[in-house]
This record gives structure tokens, C-alpha cells and sequence, in this order.
């Protein structure tokens, strides 16, 4: 499940991707097969070459490519995700998402 962006944002995204740009698009993110991973961070980029050529230089493969839709892309999370997002400059796109806090129960 995503949640935490405005729709205008998940639309400038698309267009991005859209129009063969790397296009970066961070939000809240609940996996139960990813423990303690509270965000996602796509990459994507509708030219797959230039989607592959960015990635080789992070060490992310081809293969983990989600193409599903039109708007192929690459999930980062974890340690990967920092990393990255440190190494890209967008480290504030990602320090917006701080862990979510449980509610009390009334």
C-alpha cells in the first residue's frame, strides 16, 4: 500500500517517466515481506535502456525492473534506498517521511 504523496505529485512522476527522464517518487510504503522498511523510493524511466544504464551504476539489475504499467521502474528500500538517494542528492526527498507513530487507543 502507498500513501503520504499528493496526486499532483504522482502525475508529475508519470510525466516524467513519461518523457524518458530518471524520475524519482518517495513515499510510505507497508510490505509485511520487508520488516522494518516504512518507505519506497521509485525510480523510473519509460526509456528501459537509460533506465538499465542508471541502475548498473548502483549495482541494481536489469531484472528487477518492475514493468508492470507504463512506467517502468526500479523499487528502492532499505539500506539501498538511503544509499542511493544520499549518493543522487535526495536525501530530503526521503528524510519527509519520517516513521509514521501508532496511535494511542481511546
Amino acid at each position: 500500500m502507498a500513501f503520504g504523496i499528493k496526486r499532483e505529485e504522482l502525475l508529475a512522476w508519470k510525466s516524467s517517466v513519461g518523457r524518458g527522464e530518471i524520475a524519482f517518487l518517495t513515499h510510505y510504503w507497508v510490505d509485511e515481506r520487508f520488516p522494518g522498511c516504512k518507505t519506497v523510493t521509485k525510480v523510473g524511466c519509460a526509456d528501459i535502456e537509460k533506465l538499465i544504464e542508471w541502475g548498473t551504476q548502483y549495482e541494481l539489475k536489469s531484472e528487477w525492473i518492475d514493468m508492470k504499467k507504463d512506467y517502468p521502474h526500479f523499487d528502492l528500500f532499505g539500506e539501498y534506498e538511503q544509499i542511493i538517494m544520499n549518493s543522487e542528492g535526495r536525501l530530503t526527498q526521503l528524510q519527509r517521511f519520517k516513521p509514521i507513530k501508532k496511535r494511542e487507543a481511546l
